[in-house]
């Protein structure tokens, strides 16, 4: 695998994210965060950041401090009469950040849906659609949530399979768009396949995330999209099939023949 490739991911796939998808996920009270769980589940996810090379790792690791001093303040013993403005719970600043947070995310995701009908409004006419939204191509793009459900079920699968793949270091220099043409091809003929359906056979951890990366860059290109089936864990990707060229508009009528002009009566002069 290219050691120089990268998959550039939108800035909104940040820490704070990654904290609501917890949260979200495993249905927790954001104001009763349990900062010890959520520390944990979210040190194991920076492993795969780092793992990855995704280049957002430096934004985790800050958040991960952060965590870990509230969690390390949360295990001191309270005095029973707090210092007047200090606050009671040392989670109460995320707790802020984190509403805001969700807000701001609501608000972009309303005017997501109404570039997203804008769009389809072009397209019912006809009309070339503007050059941004071009290149958005169709489909659905690589969402936060999307990330880390991926995220989720590569953690599951470099556990599951390392163990039946070859121990030993293997370098792997394939290019990723030659994975990404692999994926491409197959799910081309085959409609949609199971994420773990990807990496079968897979012979070595660069392979693995080789595969992975390439998967997370065709997503982001809307060439494929994820589909979570109803089993807990599981998740479909699907092919995604490119428009069809919109219909020429029609030409516009030619215009009508000017009527003759009436010969001139007896007796009158010709202008």
């Amino acid at each position: 695998m290219a050691k120089d490739y990268r998959v550039q991911l939108e800035v909104y796939n940040g820490p704070l994210d990654l904290l609501l998808y917890l949260i979200k996920r495993d249905e927790l009270n954001i104001y009763d965060i349990p900062i010890s769980r959520i520390t944990e589940q979210f040190l194991r996810y920076i492993e795969v950041i780092q793992l990855l090379d995704l280049g957002v790792a430096g934004d985790f690791l800050v958040m991960a401090s952060t965590l870990m001093e509230i969690k390390a303040r949360m295990l001191l013993p309270r005095p029973e009469v707090l210092p007047e403005g200090e606050e009671e719970d040392p989670r109460m600043e995320l707790v802020r950040q984190l509403i805001e947070y969700k807000r701001f995310k609501d608000a972009a995701g309303d005017l997501a849906d109404f570039a997203e009908e804008r769009r389809r409004r072009f397209e019912r006419l006809g009309e070339p659609l503007p050059e941004q939204e071009q290149a958005a191509g169709p489909g659905n793009s690589l969402k936060d949530v999307d990330l880390w459900v991926l995220i989720d079920a590569f953690q599951r699968l470099m556990k599951q399979t390392m163990a039946d793949v070859a121990t030993r270091i293997v370098y792997d220099d394939t290019p990723i768009h030659v994975y990404a043409q692999h994926l491409l091809e197959r799910l081309r003929a085959a409609g949609s396949l199971l994420f773990i359906e990807l990496f079968q056979p897979a012979k070595n951890r660069s392979m693995i995330i080789g595969i992975f990366l390439a998967l997370l860059e065709l997503i982001k290109q809307r060439k494929l999209r994820i589909e979570e089936t109803g089993t807990p864990g599981e998740i479909r990707i699907v092919f995604v099939e490119p428009p069809a060229p919109a219909p020429p508009l029609p030409s516009p009528p030619a215009p009508a023949p000017a009527p003759p002009t009436p010969p001139a009566a007896k007796g009158e002069k010709k202008i």
